[in-house]
């Protein structure tokens, strides 16, 4: 990221909320429940799956936590009704991590088990470095309770997740969008990328189930190169990519025989989500920070 995009991404927060909704639009199906039922049929209809995720990470209240868990469950109620192919995505923040553990692990274990009497299947995303040991913690203590419907995520940025591989059954594998310290986290891209394939190496080897989550096209070529060398059946793995980020080819590995699922946030708090996003893409801040200076100059 150049210095310009630095400096304009620090700006993004002081942007008016309708034009940030506007150009973010495609990476979120909207505020209500509706909106993501309506994005995961489209998406299924186009042969992909999905998983879902409702916004709202920065809570300060358990009530907030409660609120966020209680529409989870009212997402689980509605993919199995409508029969859609999707799963959810959590984030532990979301749940009450920084709150109360106790609390978080109990918000957790009630929605893996309300998914799993649904056959559905909960994903813990990963956040920032200061919650990576109690994320995989929760994770291994429900598994080792016998909820295999869990997954978690590693991020290929940080450098301690490659010794975090051994015993994880169902990973999402993805670069990892937190900008931690180098001393904690790579930072040169070759060095992510490198660490991402051993990573994904290290997974097929003990065979986990593996969510590949990227859109760098060198990553999705070479993790398609060596699930044809182990000649891998399709229900072993996945291709994840985020909603409205290179949807043209997502239909391609899907035409090509491979699972694809779509990455669905949805929820009040869609400003915050959109705001962290145009963050980490500079070519859309940029257009951000340009269609605002128009506004200004025009007077609107």
């Amino acid at each position: 990221m150049t210095l310009l995009d630095k400096a304009i991404t620090g700006l993004l927060p002081t942007v008016p909320r309708p034009l940030v909704r506007r150009l973010a639009s495609p990476y979120i199906a909207g505020p209500g429940l509706e909106d993501a039922m309506r994005v995961v049929g489209e998406l299924n209809a186009a042969g992909k799956l999905a998983t879902v995720d409702v916004l709202g990470e920065e809570i300060t209240r358990p009530e907030e936590t409660r609120e966020i868990v209680a529409q989870y469950h009212r997402l689980l109620a509605r993919i199995d009704a409508e029969r859609l192919d999707a799963n959810i995505s959590v984030k532990l923040t979301g749940l009450g991590l920084g709150l109360d553990l106790a609390l978080c692990r109990d918000n957790l274990e009630g929605l893996v088990a309300d998914a799993a009497v649904r056959g559905n299947f909960v994903r813990i995303d990963m956040e920032d470095a200061s919650t990576t040991e109690e994320t995989l913690r929760l994770y291994a203590a429900l598994r080792a309770d016998g909820h295999e419907n869990l997954g978690v995520v590693l991020q290929a940025r940080l450098r301690r997740s490659l010794t975090d591989v051994p015993g994880l059954a169902n990973v999402r594998l993805c670069k990892g969008i937190y900008l931690e310290p180098p001393a904690i986290a790579y930072t040169d891209p070759a060095e992510i990328r490198a660490n991402f394939l051993a990573e994904l190496d290290a997974l097929l080897d003990q065979g986990s189930y593996l969510a590949i989550a990227t859109h760098d096209e060198f990553l999705i070529a070479e993790a398609l190169a060596r699930v044809a060398r182990r000649g891998l059946a399709p229900d072993r793995y996945e291709f994840q990519m985020l909603l409205g980020v290179r949807a043209a080819r997502g239909a391609e590995i899907v035409a090509a025989g491979h699972r694809l699922r779509v990455y669905v946030p949805f929820g009040s708090h869609w400003y915050e989500y959109s705001v962290r996003r145009l963050q980490e893409n500079p070519r859309i801040a940029v257009y951000v920070a340009s269609d605002l200076a128009r506004r200004l100059a025009g007077g609107r």
